[in-house]
């Protein structure tokens, strides 16, 4: 009898803690989306990941940030998909883009916009050297139905490429090139050319987009000359050797779980810089006016 209540009270004490956990979770959830107010920040976002300086070492940290961010957004219960990637030479990827079909996707994941640097003992190196690698991220939102513009057709060339790759999913890539700044976008996960096709054009008005907001002109006033990759800066460090610790350099927040990290615990990160962000843009009753204006 004892054992048995024992047994009872041993499952009241985990269903307490198992509903204080959730509730810890969503008041945290509460909290960051407070700090959500540009009318972009509801949408959902494209995730762009490309290696960068390093090699095969760079191309292996590139896919180990998919995976951080893949992870990160199937924690969240996030709909998600790859619309484009480049597989690497040796391993890893040289490039890949994923679309977080979600509500706050954006403002949350718009912290990870720029150059991540990884700080580990290489795997693919038969003496084990310390090597540093880098990869950018860059995070735009889904415009979707909420921008009726649309890119006119002489803006645009196109090129395709279809072959037989499986019996029952034959090979289709797009590439769309916007002849105005050059800016193109490859798309080749998708089931038919007409879907890469639209999926293509939505991640190209959606990079015209954000750099119309960054050069704070008309999506058709943008200076070809004057654009700016959008993740051109350092932003955070993971070091996996000799020690561990990742730092975001712009918030200062660190932390030693880097292998939590990497498995995609990287709300830490999103909450400071958003407190960051609030604390120090004093002019947010205007973004949407902004963005209204840019359209």
């Amino acid at each position: 009898m004892e054992l048995l209540e024992l047994s009872a009270d041993e499952q009241l004490l985990q269903e307490a803690q198992t509903k204080l956990t959730q509730l810890q979770k969503e008041l945290e959830t509460a909290e960051i989306r407070q700090l959500l107010s540009d009318p972009c920040d509801q949408k959902g976002a494209f995730l762009t990941i490309t290696a960068g300086v390093g090699g095969v070492d760079a191309e292996y940290w590139a896919y180990m940030l998919l995976q951080m961010y893949w992870r990160w957004a199937k924690s969240h219960n996030y709909q998600l998909d790859v619309v484009e990637i480049s597989d690497g030479n040796e391993a890893g990827i040289k490039y890949a883009t994923l679309e977080i079909t979600a509500r706050y996707a954006y403002g949350y994941l718009k912290s990870e916009t720029g150059t991540h640097q990884l700080q580990q003992i290489s795997p693919f190196d038969v003496i084990n050297s310390l090597r540093t690698s880098l990869a950018s991220v860059e995070v735009i939102p889904i415009l979707g139905e909420s921008v009726e513009w649309e890119i006119p057709e002489k803006h645009l060339e196109m090129t395709w490429y279809r072959h037989r790759g499986s019996v029952n999913r034959p090979e289709v890539w797009v590439r769309v090139v916007h002849v105005p700044t050059g800016i193109s976008v490859f798309c080749n996960q998708q089931r038919s050319l007409m879907q890469n096709k639209e999926k293509a054009l939505a991640i190209l008005k959606s990079k015209l987009f954000a750099i119309a907001l960054a050069q704070g002109v008309q999506i058709d006033k943008i200076q070809p000359r004057q654009i700016k990759p959008l993740s051109n800066k350092l932003i955070r460090e993971y070091i996996l050797h000799p020690y561990t610790k990742v730092k975001d350099l712009r918030t200062n927040v660190e932390t030693p779980a880097a292998t939590e990290v990497l498995n995609g615990k990287i709300d830490l990160f999103i909450k400071a810089y958003l407190q960051q962000l609030n604390h120090t843009t004093s002019v947010r009753e205007e973004a949407l006016d902004n963005f209204k204006s840019l359209l």
